[in-house]
Order: structure tokens, then C-alpha cells, then sequence
């Protein structure tokens, strides 16, 4: 029994392991309501991302933004690309270049909620 209970914490590690700092990791930073600028948190996100970039020179950087559905879709769609734009300008300006930013958008959705849909998902991508 305890042989078994070492195997399967072991299986848990390795999985969190392999999951944990490389390439296909997701990293997310959220924003206050309305707004597309980067607080000290979301700094510190961007900055991890941008090391690991740096880190595998070869791969993408997937930066994808969202905003909550409220009101205006077109107000919030643009809401979207601002805060992809900003994440985007801060990766190149930590090292990123910019050919290897890849932008993208959602359309306006409450799907994750108030606060989840204030975000940007931003992914290193596996070759």
C-alpha cells in the first residue's frame, strides 16, 4: 500500500512538473474594469513571460485578450485589442520581438465571469 501511495504522488509530481514553466503553459493577466493598463501584477506576469520567451527564442508568443460582454459589443471589442496591444507592447519592450507576437481576440463574453473576462491569455507555444 505505501509503495503504491509513492508511485502515485510520484505520477502527480511529474505531471505538474511537465506542466509547469515551459512552452504550451498559459499564463493570464487581468485587468480592472474598463481599462486596458498593466498594474504591477500583471507586470511581473509579462516580465515571467518574456524570460521564458527569451529562454526558447524559437517559439510564438500567442496573446490573446478578452472583455466582458456589457453594453456596446463594439466598445468592448475594442476594449480586447487594447489590452492584447498592451501586453504585446510590454513583452517587446522586456525582449520580445515582435515578429514572434501573435495577437489575437474573443468576442465579448461573460462565459468566465465579471473579473475572468477582464483578461489576457498569453501562451508560449510548443513547437
Amino acid at each position: 500500500m505505501r509503495r503504491l501511495v509513492s508511485v502515485a504522488t510520484l505520477c502527480l509530481l511529474s505531471a505538474c512538473a511537465s506542466n509547469g514553466t515551459g512552452p504550451g503553459r498559459q499564463y493570464v493577466v487581468f485587468f480592472s474594469e474598463g481599462s486596458s493598463v498593466l498594474d504591477e501584477a500583471s507586470l511581473s506576469v509579462v516580465t515571467e513571460v518574456a524570460e521564458k520567451a527569451r529562454h526558447y527564442s524559437g517559439r510564438t508568443v500567442v496573446v490573446e485578450g478578452y472583455a466582458r460582454q456589457d453594453g456596446d459589443l463594439s466598445t468592448e471589442s475594442l476594449l480586447a485589442i487594447r489590452r492584447a496591444k498592451a501586453v504585446s507592447q510590454q513583452l517587446v519592450a522586456d525582449g520580445v520581438s515582435p515578429k514572434r507576437i501573435r495577437e489575437t481576440t474573443r468576442p465579448p463574453s461573460n462565459a468566465q465571469g465579471i473579473v475572468g473576462s477582464r483578461r489576457v491569455e498569453i501562451e508560449l507555444l510548443a513547437q
